[in-house]
């Protein structure tokens, strides 16, 4: 992957750039704020990009105004929200718009290294990567509608670990439950929600964003 990562930390941004070049990532820029945040991402378009919420010079939003600002205007680009941070104000506008290729992790509840690198690699390419807490406060703010009610209990659970960007695999393992019992509980959903087979849309992507979004 090529990377462009913006943090205000020094430290912490030298550590990113550490963790991602032992794993033979590019790291084609590493910035201290959100302007030149968007000038380096404008310069080397990387495949994805990791942004801290609070920078300079308020230290309030100017990361995520970034994040929302680069998703409009270039989203071909993944955008990883890696913050100790929630911020819901401009949630919606983060999350909508496009299928995929969007993250929002908390710093101190990603376990270990392996699981932040995979995380970003599934951004990279289309995927996502969202942290449970931050989907209940979204959801918690009011975005939360009726239109996933025809989905069953345990539908509706397959597809809150589906928006944290896991396999089915994962989930099996999470629910405990077989592959073959996800896979069939996949399929309802995607029947539920009207996600036709295409092979120009990723319905399982499709799907989170009904999820987020509450919009069937």
């Amino acid at each position: 992957m090529r990377v462009v990562i913006a943090e205000d930390s020094a430290v912490l941004r030298a550590g990113l750039v550490e963790v991602l070049v032992d794993r033979d990532h590019e790291v084609v820029s590493a910035v201290g704020d959100a302007e030149t945040l968007l000038a380096a991402v404008a310069e080397h378009r990387p495949d994805v990009t990791v942004i801290d919420i609070r920078m300079p010079p308020t230290y309030t939003d100017e990361g995520l105004r970034a994040a929302v600002r680069l998703r409009s205007e270039m989203p071909e680009v993944g955008v990883l929200v890696f913050s100790q941070y929630i911020e819901t104000r401009y949630t919606d506008q983060l999350l909508a718009g496009r299928t995929g290729g969007i993250g929002y992790l908390l710093k101190e509840r990603v376990a270990d290294v392996d699981e932040f690198i995979d995380a970003l690699e599934r951004i990279a390419v289309g995927g996502t990567a969202l942290d449970p807490e931050v989907v209940r406060q979204w959801l918690g703010a009011g975005r939360r509608t009726d239109s996933l009610a025809a989905l069953s209990p345990r539908e509706y659970a397959v597809l809150a670990l589906m928006a944290e960007g896991r396999t089915n695999s994962a989930v099996a393992q999470r629910l405990s439950v077989s592959d073959g019992a996800v896979e069939k509980h996949v399929g309802n959903i995607f029947a539920k929600l009207g996600l036709e087979k295409s092979c120009a849309d990723n319905r399982r992507v499709l799907a989170v964003l009904r999820y987020l979004e509450g919009d069937t």
